[in-house]
């Protein structure tokens, strides 16, 4: 009789599935190099046959109060697993999975430390996100392919950009009831949130009301190519804060806020260098400074000027609909194909390149953005909830490959494990055959999908 459930960490009874114990051995085995899948799966069948053996019980659906004693844990199982490599001389895979058990220890450790020691969730932005969408009846995959089905998407599309719209215009009244103040206007948020467009729109509503600004691109202040370290893939990690000379972004701003000229440098992605020409800028009296950047409310980016002499807008895709098992998306998952369908359609990478690279972005966020959220002064809700059939038109085809490719990949399991979720949420999806003219020319999707009436450097 074969083990049915086990017991997780947090009490929950879940069903048992012995390819999670095949997967952890292969991830450990290709960590030490080695590669034997026959191996594997012996190993596999010893560790079930050593849980049957120490949990003989568990061979039946025990009852709640016995679940405990009868049942095995995610821990019994990691020491048997263990046990098994050693008691085989697989010293060197032991090894690899010791170390990968410890290291997983540890962040969970440090994560019910860190936690939401400030609430940084939205709560109140999520709540009115939730009920627009209910009143606009899209708060399901349902019933947004019930859109799709019966046309009315297009005035959907309408209506979600006029949302986004007036969600800028309130940003704007709220720089606008400072304005006497703010030096320094930041609109940041994660990768591929749209912080370009949103900044642009920013920019119109301001000057609108006779708000003078002047744009400074953080990206021309990237280190050389050259400086930046590789992974194991040959990839550049253009996600950290330490990409940007920090120095000198600070005693620009310092130069500007005292009136005095300064030489911005031009960056060139295609070398990877600074270019020789620079751009002269200087603050006039009463105008503001703007940027944009992923990193913006990391405070060493802007420490040269004061807070209250800032005003910090964040971006996110604060996306609140539900797929078909009743689960929110993930936010994440859109920002992923938005990334993958900008830099496959406007500057002609691979998309696999793009998952491959999400690693990095991901870590980047939770170290650099998130944990300064509490500090914002207007959220933004970057997510328009028609998107995801318009990104399964170009993207989907793509996912089965990177799945049949990552699945035994121990080195690429993050993006096998995205690739999987993202494949299964837009099969979900009707297929959004309609005319891409339904999307107006200033929608900040175009920032992704191309066709914008605003000009991008990309």
């Amino acid at each position: 009789m074969a083990i049915l459930q086990i017991l997780k960490r947090n009490g929950k009874i879940v069903a048992f599935e012995r390819i999670k114990i095949f997967n952890a051995i292969l991830k450990a085995a290709n960590a030490s190099e080695m590669q034997d899948k026959e191996t594997y799966s012996k190993l596999t069948e010893e560790v079930c046959e050593h849980l049957e053996k120490n949990f003989p019980d568990a061979t039946s659906i025990p009852s709640i109060q016995d679940a405990t004693s009868i049942l095995p844990s995610v821990e019994d199982i990691q020491d048997i697993v263990e046990e098994t490599l050693i008691r085989n001389n697989l010293s060197a895979i032991a090894k690899s999975y010791i170390l990968y058990r410890n290291e997983r220890k540890k962040q969970r450790e440090s994560e019910s430390k860190s936690d939401f020691q400030h609430d940084i969730i939205p709560y109140k932005k999520l709540w009115e996100i939730l009920n627009w969408n209910i009143e606009h009846n899209c708060e399901s995959v349902e019933k947004l392919n019930h859109h799709i089905r019966t046309g009315s998407i297009q005035q959907l599309i309408l209506d979600a950009e006029e949302a986004y719209n007036q969600d800028i215009e309130r940003a704007a009244q709220s720089i606008l009831e400072r304005k006497d103040e703010i030096k320094l206007v930041i609109i940041a948020g994660p990768s591929s949130s749209g912080k370009t467009t949103t900044t642009i729109k920013l920019a119109e509503h301001l000057r609108k009301q006779d708000v003078d600004l002047i744009a400074l691109n953080i990206d021309n202040y990237f280190f050389n190519l050259d400086c930046h370290p590789q992974d194991e893939f040959g990839d550049y990690d253009f996600e950290t804060p330490e990409a940007l000379d920090l120095k000198l972004i600070n005693q620009h701003l310092r130069q500007l806020l005292d009136y005095e000229p300064i030489q911005s440098p031009r960056y060139n992605f295609k070398t990877g260098k600074r270019e020789e020409t620079t751009d002269t800028f200087q603050l006039k009296k009463n105008q503001i400074i703007l940027i944009d950047t992923l990193h913006g409310l990391h405070p060493p980016m802007t420490e040269s000027v004061s807070s209250h002499n800032k005003f910090r807008l964040y971006i996110e895709t604060l996306s609140q609909l539900k797929d078909l098992n009743r689960e929110y998306t993930r936010w994440t998952d859109i920002r992923l194909l938005r990334r993958m369908m900008r830099d496959h359609r406007q500057r002609s990478y691979n998309p696999k390149m793009t998952i491959e690279h999400w690693h990095y972005v991901r870590k980047s966020e939770f170290k650099h953005i998130f944990p300064y959220l509490p500090t914002v002064d207007y959220i933004v809700n970057g997510a328009l909830c028609y998107e995801l059939p318009v990104f399964k038109k170009y993207m989907f085809q793509y996912f089965p490959n990177f799945i049949k490719e990552y699945e035994n990949n121990a080195a690429r399991q993050d993006a096998y494990i995205r690739a999987k979720r993202i494949y299964e949420l837009l099969k979900t999806m009707e297929d959004f055959d309609k005319d891409e003219e339904w999307i107006p020319k200033d929608s900040h999707l175009r920032e992704f999908i191309g066709g914008s009436c605003y000009t991008y450097h990309i």
